[in-house]
């Protein structure tokens, strides 16, 4: 019902973070990713994921263009099913997706450490 507002929240707390990173950060890396690129990716997963599940509440009438915009929120009883169900399943989603995220950050720096150690060896 509303189990995409969870990761739609945390892409907005990770969009921010990675703002405020992208202008502390320095420019060169010395050939690593920049850690607000790498939250950059988050984000794009975190979007695009609850992009396209609020499209799919759209399409199955959950969500409504007028107010309470969502369906359940009209009626308590199933107000409570929807909060139930943002926090199950919508966390887990959001937790999926960040674990999916750490993987890909531990898979980068583990290629950057290979570049790294390469680089010398080309020189």
């Amino acid at each position: 019902m509303a189990c995409f507002a969870v990761p739609v929240a945390e892409a907005v707390v990770t969009t921010l973070a990675a703002k405020a990173l992208a202008s502390r950060e320095p420019k060169e890396d010395n050939g690593k990713v920049r850690f607000s690129t790498k939250l950059g990716w988050l984000n794009k997963l975190l979007w695009g994921g609850s992009v396209l599940l609020a499209f799919e509440h759209v399409w199955h009438g959950e969500v409504v263009p007028f107010f309470p915009f969502l369906t359940a929120a009209g009626d308590p009883e199933e107000a409570m099913v929807m909060l139930q169900e943002m926090g199950t399943v919508g966390v887990s989603m959001a937790a999926l997706i960040t674990v999916v995220w750490v993987v890909m950050v531990l898979v980068s720096k583990s290629l950057e450490k290979r570049a790294l150690k390469a680089a010398p060896a080309t020189k």
